[in-house]
C-alpha cells in the first residue's frame, strides 16, 4: 500500500532565485513591521497553546525563523504566524526572518503547506484555503492536490464541506463533528435534511456509523445509537482526542495500564488515510 503524504516541504517550495534582504538568508527585523498574511488558512489560534509557546520563546528563543515578503514598506508573513504571535506575547522586539519575494499564489500555498504539516489544521480552514486556490488562481482540484501532496479525491472531499449549511460548518470548526460525520451528512440531498440530522447528532452524541445508517434510511438500535463512553474517566478525553484527530470512531477499552484501541474505517481510501496519519512521523 503506497504511503501518501505531503509531496513537498516548505524548503522545496521556496524559490532559489528569490532576493535576500541585506545579502543574508536570515535577518532580525522589527516585530512591529510585520503584518499578518490576509490569506492565512488558519483562522483560530489556541490561546493556551500560544501562551505555552510564548513561555518557551522566553526561555529558549525562536528556533525557526518566520518567512515573510516585502509589502508596501513593511513585511507580510508568509509562514510562521503562530511564532510571530507568540513572540509578541513574549515581549520580543526583534524576530529572525527569511525575507523573500513571493507571489500571492505562492504566499497562500506556503501558508497552507505549513499548516498542513502541523497536522492540526481545522478541516474548514483547509477547505476554505483550497477554495481560495481554486477561485483566486483558477487552479483545478488536480493542481491543488499536486501542490499540497494529496490525492485529488481527498481535496475534492474536503472542499465539499463548503456545501454544508453554515451551522454545520461552525460545528466542524468547533470540533463538535468529525469529517466522517460531515461525509455522512453530505450524502443527504437537501439542506433541511442535513440540518435535521446534524441536530440529532448533537442531541444524541451519535457515532459516524450511526449517522451513516440514518442517512441510508436505516434505524440504529438503541444499544448502538449513542456513543459508548469509556468507563475509565481518564481515558474519555483521550478517546475524544483520537476521534477528532483521526476523523473516525475510536474506542479505548481497559485502563491506563493495559487495554486496546479500536479504530473504525469504512473504505480502502479511509484505511490508507488512517495509516498515513498514524505512521507519518515514523522514520
Amino acid at each position: 500500500m503506497q504511503k501518501r503524504g505531503l509531496g513537498r516541504g516548505l524548503s522545496a517550495l521556496i524559490p532559489d532565485s528569490s532576493i535576500l534582504t541585506g545579502g543574508r538568508t536570515i535577518i532580525n527585523i522589527d516585530i512591529n513591521k510585520i503584518i499578518p498574511n490576509p490569506r492565512q488558512p488558519r483562522v483560530d489560534f489556541n490561546p493556551e497553546s500560544l501562551l505555552e509557546l510564548a513561555e518557551s520563546i522566553k526561555a529558549q528563543g525562536i528556533v525557526q525563523p518566520v518567512l515573510a515578503r516585502p509589502k508596501n514598506g513593511r513585511y507580510e508573513l508568509v509562514a510562521g504566524e503562530r511564532r510571530w504571535r507568540a513572540a509578541r506575547k513574549a515581549g520580543l522586539t526583534l524576530i529572525p526572518a527569511i525575507i523573500k519575494e513571493f507571489s500571492d499564489e505562492e504566499s497562500l500555498e506556503l501558508a497552507l503547506v505549513e499548516n498542513l504539516q502541523r497536522e492540526d489544521l481545522n478541516p474548514m480552514d483547509e477547505a476554505e484555503a483550497y477554495a481560495k486556490l481554486a477561485g483566486e488562481f483558477h487552479l483545478t482540484q488536480a493542481d491543488i492536490a499536486k501542490k499540497v501532496g494529496k490525492d485529488r479525491s481527498t481535496v475534492a472531499n474536503i472542499m465539499r464541506l463548503l456545501e454544508l449549511p453554515r451551522e454545520i460548518q461552525v460545528s466542524i470548526r468547533r470540533s463538535q463533528l468529525t469529517v466522517g460525520h460531515a461525509r455522512a451528512i453530505l450524502s443527504l440531498s437537501t439542506n433541511p435534511e442535513r440540518i435535521a440530522l446534524w441536530k440529532e447528532i448533537l442531541r444524541n452524541n451519535l457515532t459516524v456509523r450511526d449517522v451513516e445508517q440514518i442517512a441510508r434510511g436505516e434505524n440504529p438500535s438503541k444499544k448502538t445509537r449513542k456513543r459508548k463512553l469509556t468507563k475509565n474517566e481518564e481515558l474519555t478525553d483521550l478517546t475524544e482526542l483520537l476521534t477528532t484527530h483521526l476523523g473516525t470512531r475510536v474506542r479505548i477499552q481497559g485502563s491506563t495500564k493495559k487495554g486496546k484501541i479500536e479504530i473504525d474505517y469504512y473504505s480502502q481510501e479511509d484505511l490508507e488515510r488512517l495509516i498515513e496519519s498514524l505512521t507519518r512521523n515514523i522514520t
